[in-house]
């Protein structure tokens, strides 16, 4: 089977924070506990080094990810819906006004065919929540390689 690289590019308006999104997804089922804990990563090394640790540091978390000395770095966090056992990445860039979302984490295929991604799910599951954070657009892709 071929692997997927599936992805969707959101612009905002304005700068917005790890947080705002956060707490937007969570009014629409999302939250940062994923089944293994909570991930995230600061890549101000170009390593990407991922970090995993316990939901009560959930604040600390956001914290760091949106403080300004990381401004200048890309951010992520891992989502889940636990009610659709799905989730992935959350990639933010540097300045925050644009992020990338990754289904990473139970990956929804498209009805019918296990090559590609649901992607109109993840965006009816995700639009209408960062709508209130000033959603501009997106561009979603899914291609095999």
């Amino acid at each position: 089977m071929s692997s997927r690289n599936s992805d969707i590019d959101f612009t905002f308006t304005r700068e917005v924070t790890v947080r705002a999104t956060v707490d937007a997804l969570a009014a629409t089922g999302w939250s940062l506990e994923e089944p293994l804990g909570l991930s995230y990563v600061v890549n101000d090394n170009d390593l990407y080094d991922w970090q995993s640790t316990t939901g009560d540091r959930t604040e600390e978390v956001l914290t760091l990810l949106d403080a300004p000395e990381n401004a200048a770095y890309h951010v992520a966090v891992c989502v889940y819906h636990a009610q659709a056992d799905t989730g992935g990445q959350l990639l933010f860039f540097p300045r925050c006004t644009a992020c990338s979302f990754i289904p990473t984490i139970n990956r929804r295929n498209l009805p019918g065919s296990r090559l590609f991604t649901d992607v109109a799910w993840y965006l009816s599951a995700l639009v209408p929540a960062l709508l209130a954070v000033g959603l501009a657009g997106y561009e979603a892709r899914d291609t095999g390689f």
